[in-house]
């Protein structure tokens, strides 16, 4: 039997997609916390703890987007023509965001609450843009003879926008946990008393996403309540609640580092049970990621590319987080 490259590939951009919501969403939850913090000083601190590290979060964007291209470039295509103007409204949020990032420091006194705003609204607009994508990807795309079919706004949807909020929600959580492990004292408590609230919305908006998916979705109510499916998959929502219940105890017990990992645990559950909503589909509701996959000369060429150069990615990354690891303290940090 030979190597089924679309599904390695699969594999790939899976856990690029997943790498980049789980580091690129506290760097975003920063931002999106910004209107909830008013004091100077603690704004620079919670920029600077991610300021060695934020652009290189982005590197699996870029990786997730070029092996879609590479591997399926009938589902970019698609994507593309479906998703055009909430992708466009995302790079220009993170566009925007990164510039502000910079010129917040070098601003004069006049000017730095302009460019604070301009990195709150990019946080913003790049995550809600991506939640709109993603509640999307989640309702399927109509696809004919393996073009887009659809409407160039067939993305404003009741459940997509419900989608961008969830995942504002979710972004501002494992910024608050993550300000929790790197910061002390008022941001830190601040940080504390935010993350409660997001812990319990976040829950809430997990709920209604999944009790309202497999309401207008069959195929996918049956994937997850027929069985003996449902037994396999049950641990999904029961770890959900377990997990999110010991993230508000750890919460208010004061704890750093924990709360930070339990919001990554419950990011990727969510992520998991996305995938199993609609696997081994890469445009829903009927494209299989053999029915979109290129062909196999480009997809065993480009993968020799991608398994060389993926190590290095995870080996300066994990660098970088080790070299600049510990608590920031206000007035001290990485300009």
């Amino acid at each position: 039997m030979g190597i089924d490259l679309p599904l390695i590939w699969a594999i790939i951009i899976g856990f690029g997609l997943m790498m980049y919501v789980i580091m690129d969403g506290f760097d975003l939850g920063i931002g999106i916390l910004f209107p909830f913090v008013r004091d100077r000083g603690d704004r620079d601190t919670m920029v600077n703890t991610v300021a060695p590290v934020w652009d290189g979060n982005e590197t699996w964007l870029v990786l997730g987007g070029a092996s879609l291209l590479a591997a399926f470039p009938l589902a970019y295509s698609v994507v593309l023509s479906a998703l055009y103007l909430p992708l466009m409204l995302m790079l220009a949020g993170l566009i925007w965001r990164g510039v502000a990032f910079e010129f917040r420091f070098k601003a004069d006194e006049a000017h730095r609450p302009f460019w604070d705003k301009a990195f709150a609204w990019g946080s913003y607009t790049a995550t809600f843009s991506q939640g709109i994508a993603l509640g999307a990807f989640i309702n399927g795309f109509e696809v004919v003879d393996g073009v887009y079919a659809g409407g160039g706004l067939d993305w404003l949807r009741p459940f997509n926008l419900f989608t961008g909020l969830g995942l504002l929600v979710a972004y501002a959580l494992l910024g608050s946990t993550w300000l929790i492990m790197k910061t002390d004292g008022d941001l830190q408590a601040r940080m504390i008393r935010i993350g409660k609230p997001i812990t319990i919305a976040l829950v809430i908006t997990i709920g209604i996403v999944s009790l309202w998916t497999p309401a207008v979705h069959p195929a996918i109510a049956a994937r997850w309540f027929s069985l003996p499916n449902l037994y396999f998959f049950a641990p999904v929502p029961i770890l959900v609640v377990l997990i999110a219940g010991l993230l508000f105890k750890l919460l208010r017990a004061g704890s750093h580092a924990a709360p930070f990992l339990l919001a990554l645990c419950l990011v990727f559950l969510g992520y998991s049970g996305l995938a199993i909503s609609l696997w081994p589909n890469i445009i829903p509701p009927a494209l299989s990621i053999w029915d979109a996959a290129g062909p196999p000369q480009a997809l065993g060429f480009t993968l020799v590319g991608a398994l060389f150069i993926i190590p290095f990615i995870l080996a300066y990354t994990a660098w970088a987080y080790f070299v600049f690891r510990g608590k920031v303290k206000q007035g001290e940090g990485y300009h």
